[in-house]
């Protein structure tokens, strides 16, 4: 807190500490969770401005594994991003990391453990370990932690050039789509701001970016093996070809009408990618997917959308279909769903005679 001009104790805007900070900071560099999604590359493009305009210092944006969902790559690419594999990344006296939309110690990214933590900037109810770093802003209300980067922006009164507020603009967007709509004041105002400043064209671009085949192959496979148990339905989509198409799968399959929850699991690599949405609100759905994964991995999230990852002893048949079986009946007993056999979304005799037509 400050002591204001008329003696009252005033709170200190969290823009001006989180660079009060950074003023004896060498650079920056920012980083985010795994396979960075348009709000946290939105969120790590905001806050560096920030720094570049208020402070002078060099920025660097990285990102941690793959970016293969094709809106995420058509904003990389047509924002010009420059990312830095954070494997790659040679650390160097007196430089500042900050950490945005993730958390220490989640499971959520590949960080070395001496590198140079300063600030954790983040919306999602995922705990992670805070102990030590020196400025937090945390606030699960929000539905995008680049609303947190434009509103430091709007505080310290910086001008916003169109492709920033194309990428901040399409970052919040992309966090407050699902239903029902998780958004706050803040969320809003930022995008009421941000909107008038954005290349509209752009935008549109990135929006309906173009697919693989492999996306179809993909989307199709996972809805003839989708299985609908009471309110509840789960596809298996076997292999992906890239990860974020089980989060698309869940999007998709979260609009049937008959189900309030749907989970998507792929495998990806060695591991056993999941993503899960509810249609319900006070759902906790980063808690519960949480709670079913339990110690095969990681998992988190927000109250509607969640996210995971099963590290799988083996891709054999054999053992997906066993680590499936498992996943299956964990999410049953959480939903408190008797355990029953799944009806397929689409009947197996159509699946044949699509086949054979």
């Amino acid at each position: 807190a400050e002591s204001g001009s008329n003696g009252k104790v005033t709170a200190a805007r969290r823009s001006d500490r989180f660079l009060a900070g950074l003023r004896d900071a060498a650079g920056v560099t920012f980083a985010s969770h795994v396979h960075p999604d348009p709000d946290s590359l939105a969120s790590m493009m905001g806050l560096a401005h920030l720094i570049e305009v208020c402070l002078g210092k060099p920025t660097r944006l990285t990102r941690d594994g793959l970016i293969s969902r094709a809106e995420n790559r058509a904003m990389v690419e047509l924002l010009d991003l420059d990312l830095v594999p954070i494997d790659k990344v040679e650390w160097t006296e007196g430089e500042a990391l900050v950490m945005v939309d993730s958390q220490p110690n989640t499971g959520r990214h590949n960080l070395p453990e001496n590198a140079p933590l300063y600030a954790v900037i983040d919306h999602h109810d995922t705990p992670g370990d805070l102990e030590g770093v020196p400025f937090v802003d945390v606030r699960r209300s929000l539905g995008a932690t680049a609303s947190l980067a434009a509103s430091y922006l709007m505080e310290q009164n910086i001008a916003v050039p169109p492709d920033l507020a194309t990428g901040l603009f399409y970052g919040i967007e992309t966090e407050l789509s699902g239903y029902p709509r998780e958004a706050s004041p803040l969320d809003d105002s930022a995008l009421l701001y941000l909107y008038p400043l954005a290349d509209k064209d752009l935008l549109a671009r990135i929006r309906n970016a173009r697919l693989p085949q492999s996306h179809f192959e993909c989307i199709l496979q996972a809805m003839q093996n989708s299985f609908i148990y009471d309110r509840l339905i789960i596809s298996w989509a076997n292999e992906l070809p890239q990860p974020e198409l089980a989060a698309e799968v869940a999007d998709f399959l979260i609009r049937f009408e008959e189900i309030d929850w749907a989970v998507c699991a792929g495998v990806f690599e060695d591991k056993l990618i999941l993503s899960a949405r509810a249609a319900v609100a006070d759902a906790k759905a980063g808690e519960l997917l949480r709670q079913v994964v339990g110690k095969l991995g990681r998992a988190g999230g927000h109250d509607r959308r969640a996210g995971g990852t099963i590290l799988l002893p083996s891709t054999a048949p054999s053992a997906v279909e066993q680590m499936q079986s498992e996943l299956r009946r964990r999410l049953l007993r959480a939903l408190r769903i008797d355990e029953c056999r799944g009806q397929r979304l689409v009947a197996r005799r159509e699946i044949l005679q699509n086949l054979q037509s």
